[in-house]
């Protein structure tokens, strides 16, 4: 459920209200009955709850796979060169 913020108009309270989406706002204050204002806000980000999504769980896992196909591939990348310097000193 979405959290609403509101601020009367006649007194200045400001409070929050959890609200579902397709419920009526609220119109009249708490404090003095007088006339409400609901604020637009920037809402608050997303939250992860729970230890699959911490952002380091997926960080060190990339990182290793860079690295071993880095490794992986620079290795190949020597050897093909090294065979093909010898391939070349064979022909001549």
């Amino acid at each position: 459920m979405p959290t609403y913020d509101y601020r009367c108009k006649n007194c200045g309270h400001r409070f929050e209200e959890f609200q579902s989406v397709i419920d009526e706002p609220l119109a009249i204050c708490p404090k003095c009955s007088g006339e409400l204002q609901r604020l637009i806000t920037g809402g608050s980000g997303l939250i992860f709850k729970g230890s699959g999504f911490y952002i380091t769980d997926y960080k060190n896992d990339t990182k290793e796979k860079k690295n071993g196909a880095s490794k992986t591939a620079a290795g190949a990348s020597k050897s093909e060169s090294s065979g093909s310097s010898e391939k070349g000193g064979a022909k001549e």
